[in-house]
């Protein structure tokens, strides 16, 4: 099925609208799961009857997330709306929506523990993950051109909501920052001698600068161990290391300090927001630097920092002692 013509339309349409490699996959996936459900009926002829059956079948029988029942809607929707030209009306299901929960966050305690049990690229990516605020896939992402060093600024090269930014580098990361550029270095002059060296971006990227995409700048910071085949373009390439390597290392480093809170990498993040904040750092900087839309977002850090927030004691405290 993944060869069919419809199945490659919607492909079409996605690259078209340039979604990230990451959500065509998803939507693709979802697409076939659909069709699939309602026993490989084409789309054009189903509507809201279907749509709703299979929604409410991930909901009792797969039992998934609220956010995987979103995303699953979302590919649905694009599939009538952008490639058979069909709006979806009164759908007898709304966005399901997500709980919005108390992140968890370390001590600067804790994370010095967790880095004490990481080594090599896995211990300097979690120290930008905490040290620069960056999520998991900005900081896989970084090349080498994206990292000043004399001027201690580190771009953010489409982030999330396509967005760029600038964050902080701490400027203790200085050597180990130097000393991967090594390791990056001669990776890539291993690459370039076997007659190789281009690095993975977005095709549009490819078509406009050719090889140039071979230059050092444009390396990844933490490039993975093997050479692909660029999904789209088709040309071998180095891409950068998979998040589920690290997050298995991140998983054994936490085992091995005995923490007992649920840590992923977007845990450092947190971390370093409420660091910021606890600091005295303005919430509207703290915003820029994590690239939020939506000052909401930031200020739930507020609520983490406790009685050090604005000065805020707890009446309890006052009272004389009995």
């Amino acid at each position: 099925m993944s060869k069919s013509p419809f199945l490659q339309s919607v492909r079409t349409e996605i690259r078209t609208k340039q979604y990230s490699y990451r959500t065509e996959k998803s939507y693709l996936y979802w697409v076939r799961q659909f069709i699939l459900f309602n026993d490989k009926k084409h789309p054009k002829v189903m509507g809201n009857h279907e749509i709703e059956r299979f929604l409410n079948h991930l909901a009792v029988n797969r039992r998934v997330s609220p956010g995987t029942q979103n995303q699953a809607l979302c590919a649905i929707i694009f599939v009538y709306k952008h490639v058979l030209k069909r709006e979806i009306e009164n759908l007898h299901y709304k966005m399901t929506k997500t709980p919005r929960r108390m992140p968890t966050v370390l001590s600067p305690e804790e994370v010095a523990s967790i880095l004490r049990n990481m080594e090599a690229e896995y211990w300097l990516i979690t120290a930008l993950l905490y040290g620069c605020g960056l999520r998991i896939n900005e900081a896989l992402s970084l090349r080498v051109k994206d990292i000043d060093l004399k001027s201690r600024n580190l771009l953010v090269f489409n982030g999330k909501g396509r967005k760029d930014r600038y964050t902080l580098i701490p400027g203790n990361l200085r050597e180990k920052i130097e000393r991967q550029f090594a390791h990056v270095r001669t990776v890539h002059e291993s690459d370039l001698a076997e007659g190789f060296g281009l690095t993975s971006v977005p095709t549009s990227l490819h078509k406009k600068y050719g090889p140039a995409m071979k230059d050092f700048g444009w390396q990844y910071l933490f490039p993975s161990a093997t050479k692909c085949v660029h999904p789209i373009a088709g040309y071998v390439c180095r891409h950068h290391l998979h998040h589920s390597s690290y997050s298995r290392r991140l998983r054994q480093a936490v085992l091995a300090t005995g923490i007992t809170k649920r840590v992923t990498a977007h845990t450092f993040r947190h971390a370093f927001a409420t660091e910021l904040l606890r600091s005295g750092s303005d919430i509207r900087t703290v915003q820029e630097i994590l690239g939020h839309s939506d000052i909401r977002t930031t200020e739930i850090y507020t609520h983490i920092i406790g009685d050090r927030r604005a000065g805020t004691v707890s009446p309890f405290d006052r009272l004389p002692s009995s």
